[in-house]
């Protein structure tokens, strides 16, 4: 396999350059919502360095309505 990447070697620039617009081509539909995606990503992240919470985390402490058994165990205590 060496052998033969040291026969054709490299890809240059310009060859580069074709398989980037080709890419472009044929996934270039794709790109927004994968770029909007890794955005997210990156700014949640960096929001879970700082320690912030988000707000769907928040909706986890909401108390809880208690059961009419509860109720009633809690009353006969």
């Amino acid at each position: 396999m060496s052998g033969l990447l040291a026969f054709f070697g490299f890809p240059g620039q310009f060859e580069l350059l074709i398989v980037a617009f080709v890419v472009l081509l044929l996934f270039g539909n794709r790109l927004p919502g994968v770029m909007r995606s890794l955005g997210r990503g990156v700014v949640e992240f960096k929001a879970g360095l700082h320690g912030e919470e988000d707000e769907e985390d928040d909706a986890d402490e909401i108390p809880q309505k208690s059961s009419k058994k509860e109720k009633e165990k809690i009353s006969a205590e």
